[in-house]
């Protein structure tokens, strides 16, 4: 992972705008005796925007950059002048990232579409000047509403990456080799285990200028979710997925039992993982005959359909395809809306050290009051939700 520019886990420092306060001005001008209070009412803070962009393969660009810092409102002035708002920060993310509270593991929003934009702290109101409290028993208000602090907070970005199929096996049984056999993608493959150290993804050409993804992880073993060979990291990759590919060599001393194994460390990752439609691939089939085959058949998994398949010669190849897409479009296959769980406290510290993401974030900001004026009556002033006009800011 140190030579990669693929980044699908980053810990960041948010912070929103304070709202800016109203102002206290009286109204002074020639032959305007008692012109009473004109002061304006402060600008909204900016807020912390996320946004979802295609254009963004990876959070690479977070990494860097783990400030986010939206502007504060302007003061209100005289003659009723409002305030100017804070300026909005926006983080461009890649569609497919999940947001977490990184102290308590709470999870807060997820971003999947192009476009979509989702407010993550709101910034501070902005306070309403003197005129808005003058009464027929208190004309001359010397006081005014200071604006709503700003918002804070550590959070984490995860990428879970948007394919249709998902791609499960053990290390070396031909993942790679497949993704490149049917579409585009130029995934590194090596005869060693482990060669694929970071997600891929590609686009398979179908019929009739039909298509659809395919996403390959790096292979997981037997213990991964104790953290064996690259553990469970990567699972979160395929858990937006709506179909998963199992892909065991035919040359496997017990498809069944490494199929078992796979889906026990499914089990582990995420439980809803197994309500997935699943097909299975056996791969490196081209050193099979006929009869060889016959013999296996028996032995696979019931009730899931299994396709004999070589990534090298093409054998099976068409018919995996029809497979996957007669699979993809069945109605009780479509993808529904994932059920993001928080994170256990304890587990989250654990997570955040083995991806080196344990050094604390501060704001980097000496300035993180609130500006308030030295007025009467001000020390006291209560907030009543009555007292905001949204509309106004």
């Amino acid at each position: 992972m140190a030579e990669s520019n693929f980044v699908d886990y980053v810990k960041i420092y948010c912070r929103s705008g304070k709202g800016g306060r109203g102002s206290t001005h009286m109204r002074r001008a020639k032959y305007v005796p008692n012109g009473g209070p004109d002061g304006g009412d402060g600008g909204r803070g900016g807020h912390i925007i996320l946004r979802g962009n295609r254009n963004y393969w990876t959070l690479l660009h977070l990494k860097y950059d783990r400030h986010a810092l939206a502007g504060h409102g302007a003061s209100g002035s005289k003659n009723r002048s409002f305030g100017k708002d804070g300026e909005d920060k926006i983080i461009e993310v890649p569609c497919g990232t999940v947001v977490y509270n990184a102290e308590t593991g709470e999870y807060l929003c997820d971003v999947t579409e192009h476009g979509q934009e989702v407010i993550l702290l709101k910034g501070g109101r902005g306070g309403q000047g003197n005129w808005h409290f003058k009464t027929a028993t208190r004309q001359a208000p010397r006081f005014a509403q200071p604006g709503e602090p700003m918002q804070e907070m550590t959070v984490i970005l995860e990428l879970k990456l948007l394919a249709d199929v998902g791609l499960v096996g053990f290390p070396n049984a031909g993942k790679s080799t497949l993704l490149s056999a049917v579409s585009s993608a130029k995934p590194k493959i090596a005869n060693y285990p482990f060669t694929t150290l970071e997600p891929n993804l590609g686009i398979v050409s179908y019929h009739d200028n039909k298509s659809f993804v395919m996403a390959d992880i790096p292979g997981i073993i037997e213990g991964a979710s104790a953290g064996k060979g690259l553990g469970l990291r990567f699972l979160r990759h395929i858990e937006r997925n709506s179909l998963l590919l199992f892909m065991i060599p035919a040359d496997s001393d017990d498809i069944r039992k490494e199929y078992d194994i796979l889906l026990n460390e499914l089990r582990t990752f995420n439980p809803e993982m197994l309500d997935k439609q699943r097909v299975l691939a056996i791969t490196k089939s081209d050193m099979l005959d006929q009869e060889l085959m016959d013999e296996i058949e028996p032995t696979l998994p019931e009730n899931i359909p299994h396709i004999f398949i070589s990534s090298i010669s093409g054998l099976g190849i068409s018919v995996l395809k029809d497979t996957l897409w007669t699979e993809l479009n069945k109605d009780s296959n479509k993808i529904e809306a994932i059920v993001h769980r928080p994170k256990d406290k304890d587990a989250l510290h654990q997570e955040l050290k083995e991806m080196g993401e344990d050094k604390e974030l501060n704001s980097g900001n000496e300035d993180a009051g609130n500006d308030i004026e030295d007025v009467e009556d001000l020390e006291d002033f209560e907030y009543e939700e009555e007292d905001w006009e949204e509309d106004d800011q």
